[in-house]
């Protein structure tokens, strides 16, 4: 048969390029944590990744080396995405939340070459210099003499981006290691560019050239919600803040005419507190995506009553990250707010790409009636297949599905509602803080037979996690003991809010905790404010 199409490779590179030429004069605005005030457009983005991709290849760095970020939302890091995956490389983001350990172990796992960084991390950097062998390069994002600045200015701008296939990686990013150690997801150019299409879709950010977006989340997470991709193929002004200070959120919201925005909760309960404070609110906004974890539906309200439109998004790192967004039907603006709260507080349905169903224990399909419970199930062209440098197989199944470690249910509608999480992790102010690694580190407290991490709800950060301690025999181990044996274990946000002793621990019939008992038997601790 005569005729066809072009073949048109997917590759990040192509979604700069457009930005560039047809969104050569919109702004990026960034806001770095020493108060600098930058002011660029995506064309200037484009010319700097052009000059430190050929900085890249200066250094010697081949297509496929991991190319790392510890650094927070500003225009230089959005240069160096596509400046490192435009050169053929892998972007890898890592969390400077993490704890020192997990750090050095995600970083030596992906055997990165260059690690670039922020200032305000460079003591942490310092401290894990001797624990980075891979890295042979160094370069800090800002500061009185930006390294990164020094690094492309002498650079020609003049760079043929590589060219391959669009299934070759192009991003890294890693789990929180709630049941072990932090697991690697590999991104690819078409996983990531049909990621972005789909984020700038009606039911999803709805962005277009009208649009100006402040994400809060950070780059690191998840790529940034994959919005400095979503961004630029729209056309939209970014606007990025390496600081997350409501009072400083505010001011730029309303000096830049921010209309999108994207954050955990804990962000937008700061926001309230500050115009509780203050008087100062943020404009209306035309759409805040909440994610991370469910949004408090007083929370919500508060918003919709300023005129602000909100929309959930759940998804995990596994799905780059989008799985659902809230499903308003046309008749969202006419239906009472309590109706609008509680579709609200589901998940929502899943955009085009992503399919999801629901299977009991044994693997069967279960109905989407509204009712039925079961483990929830995703796949899709931006949902993982296999972890990165993972010898132990597909992460799904021969059917490409992959089992997300929720429980949920689904409606007749399409909409999902997550019920309860399979492993017992804790997410405090969206981030995850691992139960298994809180028990193991206290476990190794001298004095201590055995311990219980458990999440209970914090009217700020969600949920928070306490300690349930037995003693060993005449132990007479105290809480401000095993406070300081975590403190140099542990990321200080991880420590539990509440230690308390008891005499045993409930088990089930195989030896495991009994989490579910243990919630029930500690509902009623308060936890401070």
């Amino acid at each position: 048969m005569i005729g066809g199409m072009q073949d048109f490779a997917l590759r990040l590179s192509t979604i700069i390029d457009h930005a560039a030429r047809e969104y050569g004069l919109q702004e990026v605005v960034s806001v770095y944590a020493d108060g600098l005030v930058e002011r660029s457009t995506w064309g200037t983005i484009h010319s700097d990744a052009r000059r430190f991709a050929r900085h890249l290849v200066r250094q010697g760095v081949k297509p496929g080396d991991r190319v790392a970020t510890l650094a927070m939302n500003h225009g230089r890091h959005v240069s160096s995405w596509y400046g490192a995956t435009g050169m053929g490389a892998v972007l890898h983001t890592i969390n400077p939340r993490l704890f020192e350990d997990q750090i050095a172990y995600i970083a030596n796992h992906a055997e990165d070459r260059v690690l670039l960084y922020d200032a305000t991390f460079a003591p942490l950097v310092e401290r894990l210099k001797p624990r980075l062998p891979s890295v042979t390069h160094f370069i800090r994002f800002d500061g009185t003499a930006g390294h990164y600045a020094d690094a492309i200015a002498d650079e020609d701008d003049d760079f043929a981006w590589a060219q391959g296939d669009e299934r070759d990686p192009c991003m890294l990013c890693y789990t929180s290691g709630t049941t072990g150690n932090p697991k690697g997801v590999l991104y690819s150019h078409r996983s990531s560019v049909l990621h972005a299409m789909t984020a700038i879709m009606p039911a999803c950010f709805g962005l277009g050239p009208e649009s100006c977006i402040l994400p809060v989340v950070p780059q690191f997470h998840v790529c940034g919600w994959g919005i400095p991709f979503a961004a630029p193929m729209a056309g939209s002004k970014l606007v990025l803040s390496a600081v997350n200070d409501p009072a400083l959120l505010c001011r730029l919201m309303h000096d830049e005419k921010v209309t999108h925005s994207a954050a955990v909760p804990t962000v937008w309960l700061g926001v309230l507190a500050h115009a509780d404070a203050t008087g100062v609110v943020p404009p209306p906004l035309t759409r805040v995506v909440i994610g991370g974890s469910a949004a408090p539906g007083a929370m919500v309200n508060r918003l919709m009553d300023m005129g602000i439109g909100v929309s959930h998004l759940w998804g995990m790192t596994e799905l780059s990250p989008i799985g659902t967004v809230s499903r308003k039907a046309a008749d969202f603006p006419t239906l009472p707010r309590a109706a609008q709260l509680d579709l609200l507080a589901h998940q929502g349905g899943v955009p085009y790409g992503v399919e999801m169903r629901l299977v009991d224990d044994d693997g069967a399909v279960l109905p989407r009636d509204g009712k039925t419970a079961g483990r929830l199930q995703v796949r899709g062209p931006w949902v993982i297949a296999r972890y990165f440098g993972d010898d132990s197989g597909p992460a799904v199944d021969a059917d490409n599905w992959f089992d997300t470690g929720d429980v949920a249910i689904i409606r007749p509608d399409g909409i999902m509602q997550i019920k309860d999480r399979a492993k017992d992790v804790i997410k405090s102010g969206g981030e995850w803080i691992s139960s298994v690694i809180l028990e193991n580190e206290a476990i190794g407290c001298p004095g201590v037979a055995e311990a219980a991490a458990i999440g209970l709800p914090h009217p700020k950060w969600d949920e928070r996690p306490i300690l349930i301690v037995v003693r060993k025999g005449e132990s007479d181990v105290s809480e401000a003991d095993i406070r300081a044996h975590l403190a140099t274990r542990v990321a200080k946000w991880w420590l539990p809010d509440r230690i308390l002793f008891a005499d045993s621990l409930p088990h089930t019939a195989t030896g495991k905790l009994l989490k579910t008992a243990l919630r029930e038997t500690y509902a009623s601790v308060v936890l401070a404010d």
